[in-house]
């Protein structure tokens, strides 16, 4: 592991684990093979995915740091499956073989949208092997934070478990007042090295739709247009893109929010399926966390992807190491399929700190922070509040009321704090059960910084 604090490098030591010390071991009974094929479509997306973002971002990832780092201490009903079947990388994308009867789970790579998980039975060709030209990372001007001793304590603690048992962070960056004033990463990852964000995505798509809005045309408060729920009638259809921000939508989902498995790895089409679920609470009076909400109001504003793909935002914010994802029918997945570097989370956090501007430009409609901001309507029970796509730290002592964060699974966290200047980036390829603390990280960091 790297620390990087201006220019000076500090050597730590960075814990070690082998396949047979992680993950749980596969069980007894048989899988059914709704489960294998799952496993199957998440290993081919996940070596996918990583090998084949980082080449085109210049960097470089081996299968022995994917298995070690992604493919370990996921879910516990595919995680010894997915470490035990063999994956076969080709120029164009990744295979995983799972059935006898059956051909392998494939996904391949597409130029400017990464991979794609392709369906169950899936027997056709695909998968680009040409790589676009890797473009120079823009940097950032270095810093110096008034107490670099304390900011790199804060930052091997995060490296070594201290926010959490058995976390496994792999990078760490810090932005203050516009410069870089820490940088770390694990083994086998660097600046140039995209990971997933997995619901970090959200808060993108987010941006994503602040962007669309600005460009004028779209109303946040004005019902989605959903093509499936034009009927007259349709109980659906008042909801706005302002509930569905905010997951106040009322729909029911598959389970309590966070599994999309049959769209994330099972090779479903967000369009076959998203807009199916009925309502089961009036819009706009329950939180309930979903990865449908998120894909629902991306679905919405997709006619406008034709002139503005999101690659041409993150183009524009100078994340050249990003990639959103789609399904094979070409829905982007902005609730979780996005990989991307640290650094470039950095950028998109300093969008925010200088309050939706860029170079001079406004990017993001004035007001937008604060909107994303606000608790509105119901709230989630837990330490973090909710605004629109983002997190809120409104009650958390020690860290200032204006702080939001964007979370996803896994540990990854984008933490915003405009009030003191500050953008906290913290990667990690956590196993399931084994939570990041960001509250306490976010406290320490800030008192450190101070």
């Amino acid at each position: 592991m790297r620390i990087l604090i201006l220019a000076a490098t500090l050597a730590l030591a960075a814990p070690t684990a082998t396949l047979a010390q992680t993950g749980s071991a596969p069980a007894s009974a048989p899988a059914s093979p709704a489960v294998r094929a799952m496993a199957a479509g998440y290993k081919a997306l996940t070596v996918c995915s990583a090998l084949k973002n980082a080449e085109a971002a210049g960097a470089t990832r081996t299968l022995e740091s994917i298995e070690a780092n992604e493919l370990t201490g996921i879910y516990p009903e595919l995680d010894g499956l997915v470490r035990a079947m063999p994956v076969e990388v080709s120029a164009g994308g990744a295979s995983v073989a799972w059935d006898d009867l059956m051909p392998p789970r494939q996904a391949l790579w597409a130029s400017g949208r990464g991979c794609e998980i392709m369906p169950v039975g899936w027997t056709g060709e695909g998968g680009a092997a040409a790589r676009p030209p890797v473009r120079p990372d823009p940097g950032f001007t270095a810093g110096a934070p008034s107490d670099p001793a304390a900011v790199a304590a804060v930052v091997e603690r995060a490296f070594g478990g201290g926010y959490g048992a058995g976390t496994n962070t792999t990078a760490i960056v810090i932005l203050q007042n516009d410069r870089l004033v820490a940088e770390a990463y694990a083994d086998g990852f660097g600046p140039d090295t995209p990971q997933r964000t997995w619901s970090v995505a959200k808060s993108l798509a987010g941006t994503v739709i602040g962007a669309a809005i600005q460009r004028g045309g779209l109303d946040v408060n004005a019902p989605v247009a959903i093509a499936d729920w034009s009927r007259p009638g349709d109980p659906r259809a008042p909801i706005t893109l302002d509930q569905l921000m905010r997951m106040a939508s009322g729909l029911t989902s598959d389970t309590a929010g966070n599994r999309t498995d049959a769209l994330y790895f099972g090779g479903v089409g967000v369009d076959e399926q998203v807009t199916t679920w009925p309502l089961i609470a009036a819009p706009g009076t329950r939180f309930r966390y979903a990865n449908n909400d998120s894909l629902l109001a991306i679905l919405a504003i997709a006619p406008t992807f034709a002139d503005h793909p999101p690659a041409a935002l993150f183009e524009q914010l100078g994340m050249y190491d990003t990639w959103a994802e789609t399904d094979w029918r070409g829905n982007y997945m902005l609730s979780s399929q996005v990989w991307s570097t640290a650094r470039d989370l950095a950028r998109f956090g300093r969008l925010y700190l200088n309050d939706g501007m860029v170079d001079g430009e406004r990017v993001l409609p004035e007001g937008w922070r604060a909107y994303v901001s606000r608790p509105s309507g119901p709230q989630p029970a837990g330490a973090q509040g909710y605004g629109a796509t983002f997190w809120l730290f409104n009650t958390s002592e020690g860290i200032p009321a204006d702080a939001i964060s964007a979370n996803g699974n896994r540990g990854q966290y984008v933490i915003i704090v405009p009030s003191r200047g500050i953008v906290l980036v913290r990667r990690g390829e956590d196993p399931a059960g084994k939570p990041f603390d960001p509250v306490a990280f976010t406290r320490e960091a800030l008192a450190a910084l101070d």
